[in-house]
This record gives structure tokens, C-alpha cells and sequence, in this order.
């Protein structure tokens, strides 16, 4: 099982987490601290997976993002890593070519994606399709909540 997922910039800065294992924030906030500083010093010709404390840790970056992951010593680091790389499908085909920018503006529908693909730390969905399906159907309703001309009827456009 997944015990959590970070994604963060080249900087260091935490762009999205997601803890599928309950920690006192102040730990959180050390476990977040400690592994981007770890991962960020680490050369790019060296593994993705590194044994840290009591779990395995897998990593990949994509363009100026890294996604890591935290996983039981017993899981499968690179089905992880397929679970990585299907997230930021995903993202791509949301988005269309996913940069840092659509995290930071739109960091509810990245986490909703990820809700649709895993649930409590384990592989809910496979299908890419069905997880677009999924989102599509969210923003229609999000759309429907918010008539068209709702700003502007109420002075607000």
C-alpha cells in the first residue's frame, strides 16, 4: 500500500501531497522536508527507489516536477512507478501537455485525478478512459452549478 504521494519542483517547492497513512502535520512536514532535500541532492543517472527509514521511496521527474512515492516494503517499486507514469497521463491528457502552472492553478482537479486512480493508497481505477470519463462527468456538473451570466446577474463580471 501507498503510504503517501508528493509531487515537488525542482526548487524544492511542495506543489501537491497526498497522505494515504495518518501523521501528526509536524511529522509530515520533516517526512516532506527530509525526502525532497534527499531526492534533490541525488545525481539524475541514479535509481529511482531507495530504501528510507522504514519504507521504499520511488521517484520519477517529469519536466521540472518530481512525483515520489512511499510505498510498504513489501509492494512492488515498479508498479509504482507505472502508477506514477499513468498519474501523469492522466494529467497530460487533462491538461493537455501538464506543466507545474496547471498544479499550482488548478491543484483541485489534480487531486480529484488522483482520487479517481487511487483510493486509500491502493489502484482503484486502470482504465485511463474511465478515469477521464470520471472527470469529464465532474466538470459538467461543476458547470451546471454555475449558470452562465450567474457573475454578471449578480454584479460580479
Amino acid at each position: 500500500m501507498m503510504q503517501f504521494m508528493l509531487l515537488f519542483s525542482r526548487q524544492g517547492k511542495l506543489r501537491l501531497q497526498k497522505w494515504y497513512v495518518a501523521h501528526p502535520d509536524k511529522l509530515k512536514k520533516k517526512i516532506t522536508r527530509e525526502l525532497i532535500t534527499t531526492i534533490l541532492a541525488r545525481k539524475p543517472k541514479m535509481s529511482s527507489f531507495l530504501e528510507w527509514k522504514d519504507v521504499k521511496v520511488v521517484y520519477k521527474r517529469y519536466a521540472s516536477l518530481y512525483f515520489c512515492c512511499a510505498i510498504e516494503q513489501v509492494d512492488n517499486e515498479l508498479l509504482t512507478l507505472e502508477i506514477i507514469h499513468r498519474y501523469v497521463e492522466l494529467l497530460d491528457k487533462y491538461f493537455g501537455s501538464v506543466c507545474e502552472l496547471d498544479i499550482i492553478f488548478n491543484f483541485e482537479k489534480a487531486y480529484f485525478i488522483l482520487d479517481e486512480l487511487l483510493v486509500g493508497g491502493e489502484i482503484q481505477e486502470t482504465s485511463k478512459k474511465n478515469v477521464l470519463k470520471a472527470i469529464a462527468a465532474q466538470d459538467l456538473l461543476q458547470e451546471e452549478e454555475t449558470p452562465q451570466g450567474f457573475f454578471e446577474d449578480h454584479g460580479l463580471g
